[in-house]
């Protein structure tokens, strides 16, 4: 069974950065898909930045482009989502997701994730 524990959130003001943890446990992750989502109050769930696990292949919301970067460290089998020039509009529940198809997914498109961490908190005061 996989498991995924996401760390990191906090409070920040606008501007600053903070660097999001999703660490998997529960099986080899060779050939997968890695995703973050996140969830704002009254909001669906939107999302952020996806990795394919074998060749790095990132992915991002043009909400987040250019300000976020998704990461992975291979052997900790942890993905990282670095967040600057935080916005209060990314105020929001961040969640960890992970597909375990070994063929490319539709990275934007939750449902084909199976895997979900429990979220953290990232909140950007103006």
């Amino acid at each position: 069974q996989v498991q995924l524990v996401e760390s990191g959130g906090g409070l920040v003001q606008a501007g600053g950065s903070l660097r999001l943890s999703c660490a998997a446990s529960g099986r080899t992750f060779s050939r997968c898909t890695m995703g973050w989502f996140r969830q704002a109050p009254g909001k669906e769930r939107e999302f952020v930045a996806a990795i394919f696990w074998s060749d790095d292949t990132t992915y991002y919301a043009d909400s987040v482009k250019g300000r976020f970067t998704i990461s992975k460290d291979y052997a900790k089998n942890t993905v990282y989502l670095q967040m600057n020039s935080l916005k209060p509009e990314d105020t929001a529940v961040y969640y960890c997701a992970v597909s375990t198809s070994r063929y490319r997914i539709t990275y934007y498109d939750d449902t084909r994730y199976g895997y979900w961490g429990q979220g953290t908190q990232v909140t950007v005061s103006s």
